[in-house]
């Protein structure tokens, strides 16, 4: 991080919502929105922060260096709120983008979350909250099982020795995103200490008893060596590659902590954000 003169990038400070430091397991049951029942998640801190403007360093912020890169494109699809219409044309649309841009084999996108906190709170069915914690979606060991579980869907299994990565893809649906930015640590600024293995449990509408899928993520506790960015005012014709985890072990990024947060500097017109985040396994020659 040496390269990064951060007294010439615009920053806001704010309150980072991180996992405490817990002495045994850490557990997450995730509930749909209109269930009415909040995220059960391990204790957490606010710890005042400042999050830096990536945009003037944004050509040297890639994923194997910094865990997240900034991608411009504009998609003519807008039907983000209709599932089966994103998984018929926009997931072919992000697979060409993600394999054009990082040179991959193959891209196979498994999932995807829309968020709008208005519709959320009014029980749309399907739509979620931004994230307001910090966290990565997999670990040393949900990494490798989910990443072998998709090759196996899509009967690619032979596949399964080659390089891969979890590489989610980030979209705002309308912009500019204000008033909860998506941010993002620095990878070279973490180190796995900084990981808390958590159990998730994410459950569906029609049974909030048992869980539709389980997994697990890390939490992420706090350290000063932490470096946090986001990209000021971000448009729909822009994306962010955020990696997740990645099986090479060379020393690259592999990890990255991420979350919504409040920006002190939205203003008060602000347009509620709404965003879409595609889940993808990206194989590599």
């Amino acid at each position: 991080m040496e390269s990064v003169n951060f007294a010439e990038l615009a920053q806001v400070e704010t309150s980072m919502c991180y996992t405490k430091p817990l002495d045994g397991p850490a557990n997450v049951r995730v509930f749909p929105p209109s269930s009415g029942r909040p995220i059960e998640s391990p204790e957490r801190e606010l710890v005042s922060v400042p999050v830096y403007d990536c945009r003037p360093i944004a050509d040297d912020l890639t994923l194997d260096v910094a865990g997240f890169q900034l991608i411009s494109h504009a998609s003519d699809f807008s039907d983000y709120y209709n599932a089966e219409h994103v998984k018929e044309v926009y997931y072919p649309e992000a697979a060409s983008l993600l394999k054009q841009a990082t040179g991959a084999l193959e891209v196979f996108i498994f999932d995807h979350n829309v968020r709008n906190r208005p519709r959320s709170e009014r029980g749309d069915s399907g739509v979620r909250l931004p994230v307001d914690g910090a966290h990565n979606d997999y670990t040393l060991s949900s990494g490798p099982r989910r990443i072998r579980e998709i090759l196996e869907d899509n009967d690619a299994l032979h596949l399964s020795g080659h390089r891969a990565a979890l590489i989610n893809i980030w979209r705002p649906i309308v912009g500019p995103v204000q008033d909860h930015p998506l941010a993002i640590c620095d990878a070279r600024t973490t180190k796995l200490d900084d990981f808390i293995p958590t159990a998730i449990q994410h459950f569906l509408e029609d049974n909030l008893e048992e869980p539709h899928l389980t997994g697990e993520i890390y939490s992420f506790k706090y350290s000063n060596d932490h470096r946090w960015f986001a990209v000021s005012d971000m448009q729909p014709d822009e994306v962010i590659f955020l990696k997740c985890f990645d099986t090479a072990e060379d020393g690259r990024a592999i990890f990255t902590g991420h979350t919504g947060f409040q920006n002190p500097n939205c203003p008060e017109n602000f347009k509620p954000r709404e965003s879409i985040e595609l889940r993808t396994v990206v194989v590599f020659p």
